[in-house]
């Protein structure tokens, strides 16, 4: 499997990475698709402290003990949450960041989180306390890394100009082409894009026509129903007789170089399988690209611009 370095850290991630709040919380289950991703040369498994209120941290930790010099291990923080009950609130304070992380490793089990990313934000948190703290967690060898899940434009380019971040993860699909407006922009200031949802919830992959019909029943960001079925039913067209929906999918968004890793989720090791079909297949060549972007529409960003 390939490797790309996140920004101008020490990491080196697999072009492709497991994302791992669909692994469920059945641990057998998850502990099989966890080790074939690994078997296969994925390197990078995303969790957060918010998934399944803490398990899904236990269920990754516990899925690579052993082999923990084969993984970089990125996990999220921000949301304050008591495990047992409902819902969360947004804390993204130094306090909370700082005790966060402690929870999060003795989840995991491990001593060190190679990426921790503060899972959103808004214009209004106090930025400046949230970079201290993960500065600090840098220094204080508790996280090698860190970065931000964001589609804000306004919170990205605070982080960008004040910070330390090696990369930003955002939803980012050949339907979903919003992050296109910032790809150069992150590029030329050395931050790696961990791209999520490469495959649009399905609609992108081998059951794309099924997976319309049933997720997009109300439309897709500005497609309407009628269009996301259309693009649903053409992109096996695209794909050719060397690879499936799901390589198409993921080369699509890896073909920029700000993108690190496409960051997809398997619920059996049947999904994961369809998508590992992406470590032989040829590239996509830039016709291909240029196809796939006439199909589908040059969305941008709406809301928090400034």
């Amino acid at each position: 499997m390939k490797k790309r370095r996140l920004g101008n850290s020490d990491l080196y991630v697999s072009e492709i990475g497991l994302g791992c709040m669909s692994l469920g919380t059945d641990y057998s289950k998850a502990e099989d698709i966890v080790h074939e991703a690994l078997d296969s040369g994925i390197n990078y498994l995303d969790t957060a402290d918010l998934y399944d209120y803490g398990q899904n941290e236990e269920i990754v930790g516990q899925a690579v003990k052993g082999r923990r010099d084969e993984v970089i291990i990125g996990s999220k923080v921000g949301n304050k949450f008591t495990p047992g009950e409902e819902g969360w609130t947004w804390d993204p304070s130094k306090k909370h960041i700082k005790e966060g992380v402690k929870s999060s490793l003795k989840r995991l089990g491990v001593d060190y989180i190679d990426l921790y990313q503060l899972h959103g934000g808004t214009i209004e948190d106090s930025i400046e306390e949230s970079i201290q703290a993960f500065d600090e967690l840098v220094d204080e060898g508790l996280i090698r890394a860190y970065g931000i899940s964001s589609i804000r434009p306004n919170v990205i380019k605070q982080y960008v100009e004040k910070s330390n971040i090696v990369s930003i993860m955002m939803q980012y699909n050949a339907m979903d082409r919003r992050p296109e407006e910032l790809l150069d922009y992150l590029a030329d200031h050395d931050i790696s894009v961990l791209a999520r949802g490469p495959l649009a919830k399905g609609m992108l992959s081998s059951r794309g026509p099924e997976k319309a019909a049933s997720k997009a029943d109300n439309g897709y960001l500005e497609y309407s129903q009628e269009e996301v079925l259309s693009i649903a039913e053409q992109w096996p067209s695209f794909t050719g007789s060397d690879k499936n929906a799901e390589t198409l999918a993921l080369q699509y968004v890896l073909h920029h170089p700000a993108v690190a890793s496409a960051v997809f989720g398997a619920r059996t090791t049947d999904q994961l399988a369809d998508s590992l079909t992406y470590r032989t297949a040829p590239g996509l060549t830039d016709e291909t690209y240029r196809k796939i972007q006439s199909l589908t529409k040059p969305l941008t960003y709406q809301k928090h611009r400034s």
